[in-house]
């Protein structure tokens, strides 16, 4: 395996202070100011190598299967994490997702060219393994050699819980994951549980398990797995590179991602720039967040021109894993839209789970996250911001399976804030008569139906 060592990356602050801090250092925010950090690269030596040259070296490595180029991420792991030693490296065969077209579902919202990038198809379900591997990989290199790492431990709404526990469990490292009580699925409680991570359920929302979490990792040395941890973000800006790989080097008219603690667009937005800094594209994409209405607070920036900020108490909703008022990530965020002419779009429950149920109806399952950006994605073709003409890439961030209850309430018109569901199906339940099997189904095949 070729090794990396001859690029090198470093932790920076955003707001532009001067420390230069390692990647293997234990640290979250600057120690200056105390802003968050980003990981910048040695780009002049990165451009050693041209445009062609690199397109030419990830198709190679996606022609391999050996370890670890079996990863969408360590295939690209001079873009991504050039101090992780070959030998450190914890992968699950994360990334190279399905970038799928769904042209049925996009005629019926007014779209000739939408794509589903299917981040959800990947070893835990989410697209929380693009930056955990990463995560994961450095800590087991610090543990090698010598450092004091009790555990990694995270807050989560479900789907990093998940990432973490999986990773942590093949590197064998303690996992803590902290969720708050009542507020995530059963299937994404199962996962850390299955894993053998400590789970601890606390009668507080995300925002409250993300206090308790930095405090364990400032007072009590537990290397924080959150997105405020720049690492995870190297990781999760794969999804950028490879939409642009997959569409054979060309880039999409518009991106919609959901947007929670907002680490997500953030790395979307550094695989867009990495990619134009290498010339590998010449221009990029614009981007629309989508936001839960009962979660929205990069939204109400928006809506003031990102003058200010506000937090919020969010409120319930189905899309559990983005039910975030205080996001860590926010001035990334912002920066980041300001940079591709982003918007920021809401959708309401019963907006969001219509928007799903009709993907479904096209051949998707969707969760209830991808449902959000799917609604808004609605929203902006109908006032004319998202042309017909226009490729759009909707990212889709965890598995649908992670939310039978979702789908199971929508179609028995139980879900919480949703009114008739415009596409609720159930079974019809029938005698063992043929008579009335063949009826049902002559029902079924009338036109109209």
């Amino acid at each position: 395996m070729q090794q990396s060592t001859s690029y090198l990356a470093e932790f920076r602050c955003i707001a532009g202070c001067p420390e230069r801090l390692p990647l293997t250092m234990q640290v979250y925010r600057c120690p200056k100011c105390g802003d968050l950090l980003e990981v910048v690269h040695d780009m002049e030596a990165l451009k050693g190598r041209d445009a062609g040259a690199w397109k030419t070296l990830f198709a190679e490595r996606t022609a391999q299967l050996a370890y670890p180029n079996n990863s969408g991420v360590w295939r690209k792991r001079e873009w991504i994490a050039p101090h992780v030693r070959d030998e450190h490296i914890i992968s699950l065969s994360e990334g190279l997702t399905p970038l799928q077209h769904v042209p049925r579902y996009g005629k019926q919202i007014g779209l000739e060219n939408l794509w589903i990038k299917q981040c959800g198809l990947s070893h835990t379900g989410s697209f929380k393994d693009l930056g955990m591997t990463v995560l994961v990989s450095t800590v087991s290199q610090l543990a090698a050699d010598g450092a004091k790492i009790p555990a990694i431990a995270c807050a989560s709404t479900g789907d990093t819980s998940a990432a973490l526990s999986a990773y942590a469990a093949a590197a064998g490292l303690h996992a803590v994951v902290i969720l708050p009580k009542g507020k995530i699925t059963t299937a994404q409680l199962v996962q850390p549980l299955a894993n053998g991570a400590l789970v601890l359920a606390v009668d507080t929302d995300f925002d409250g398990c993300m206090e308790l979490v930095a405090e364990l990792a400032e007072r009590d040395g537990v290397y924080l797995a959150n997105s405020m941890n720049s690492l995870r973000l190297e990781g999760q800006k794969t999804v950028a590179i490879e939409i642009v790989e997959q569409l054979g080097w060309q880039v999409p008219d518009w991106i919609v991602i959901p947007g929670g603690n907002l680490g997500n667009v953030s790395a979307l937005a550094a695989g867009f720039k990495m990619l134009t800094e290498l010339g590998l594209i010449d221009k990029v994409p614009r981007v629309c967040v989508a936001q839960s209405a009962n979660a929205n607070p990069l939204y109400q920036s928006f809506q003031k021109g990102f003058e200010s900020f506000d937090a919020i108490v969010a409120e319930d909703t189905a899309a559990s894993a983005i039910r975030i008022g205080n996001p860590v990530s926010r001035d990334k965020a912002i920066a980041a839209l300001r940079r591709h002419n982003g918007v920021v779009e809401q959708a309401s429950e019963q907006e969001l789970a219509d928007a799903s149920a009709r993907a479904d109806r096209a051949g998707l399952f969707t969760c209830p996250h991808t449902g959000v950006a799917l609604a808004a994605a609605e929203k902006l073709i109908r006032r004319g911001q998202i042309a017909r003409e226009e490729q759009v890439v909707v990212i889709s961030t965890a598995n649908g399976l992670k939310f039978s209850e979702f789908k199971t309430q929508y179609h028995e018109s139980t879900l919480a804030q949703v009114a008739g569901p415009s596409l609720a199906n159930v079974p019809t339940e029938l005698p063992r008569e043929y008579r009335k099997v063949r009826e049902a189904v002559i029902r079924f095949l009338e036109p109209g139906d």
